[in-house]
């Protein structure tokens, strides 16, 4: 049903021809309206005149895509359906090409400017602190670039850095637009350790030992409270935890982002954390901080 009168070609006719392209909208709308269809609903729907839908229509109903039923009265044909169907799984197909080839090559991160960034600067990349970030290439060399403006170079390859294209200016400190990636960022993954805190009723915070935990809590770059009991056994160290809320999904990105993460948990949540680290390449143990017996 392509403007050959044959079946519409390979790829995609429906975007190729404006024809296909307005008779498969007025399929689409004949399908979820059918059997009551009003040609005057089709024409505002789609941006035409009633009477382009009519000749659409009397095309439709030649081609066997259409049966007509009786005055305003219309139903999309097998023969139609699967016309539908064809042209839907192109268009899926030309969806995913342009999301994963053409977005994808254009895709913008954002990243910390370690020192003044210009548009079009060649950038070496870092993951620092949980954070990406940039550093203009000086005569190419990567390895001194991807080193933070105090000297550090945790998280950078010295050999082997990944870079990419600044696409916007900025001052160090300031957030900065990269593209045109090369090359993969090289930091290692944090690791969560969970400590289960019982519920109020099975003992709560005073279950737990402050010795025993503030160990713990002294060497985490981000320490996280999930429910009450954790809040109150943190308390008890005078220590406020970084994040309270969406513990789930913060322990997962922090950890995915070079963060060890101390997780206090009520134990009844444990699970629902563990769950979501499993389905990541983080590795998490749980510790019992509790009283000794």
């Amino acid at each position: 049903m392509s403007d050959d009168g044959t079946d519409g070609g390979a790829d995609l006719g429906v975007l190729r021809h404006k024809r296909d392209a307005t008779r498969y909208r007025i399929l689409v709308e004949i399908a979820e309206r059918q059997p009551a269809v009003s040609q005057r609903e089709i024409a505002d729907a789609i941006g035409i005149t009633a009477q382009a839908v009519s000749e659409h229509l009397g095309d439709l109903v030649e081609g066997g895509f259409v049966d007509r039923e009786g005055r305003g009265r219309y139903r999309v044909t097998k023969e139609g359906v699967d016309w539908l169907i064809s042209r839907t799984d192109e268009l899926s197909e030309y969806l995913e090409h342009v999301t994963s080839d053409v977005l994808g090559d254009v895709e913008v991160e954002t990243a910390l400017a370690d020192g003044p960034v210009q548009e079009g600067d060649r950038v070496a990349l870092s993951m620092r602190d949980g954070a990406l970030h940039a550093r203009s290439v000086v005569d190419g060399d990567v390895g001194d670039a991807t080193a933070g403006s105090d000297g550090d170079t945790d998280g950078a390859d010295d050999a082997d850095g990944a870079t990419a294209v600044a696409v916007t200016s900025a001052e160090s400190g300031r957030d900065v637009g990269v593209a045109e990636f090369d090359g993969v960022v090289d930091y290692e993954l944090g690791a969560v350790t969970a400590v289960p805190v019982p519920a109020v009723r099975d003992g709560g915070s005073g279950a737990v030992d402050p010795d025993r935990l503030r160990t713990l809590v002294d060497d985490a770059d981000l320490v996280v409270a999930a429910g009450t009991e954790s809040m109150a056994a943190l308390g008890r160290l005078d220590r406020e935890p970084d994040v309270r809320f969406g513990t789930t999904d913060a322990v997962r990105e922090a950890a995915m982002r070079g963060l060890d993460v101390v997780l206090v948990v009520v134990a009844s949540q444990l699970s629902a954390h563990a769950e979501g680290l499993r389905e990541t390449a983080v590795g998490y143990e749980v510790v019992d901080a509790s009283h000794e017996p």
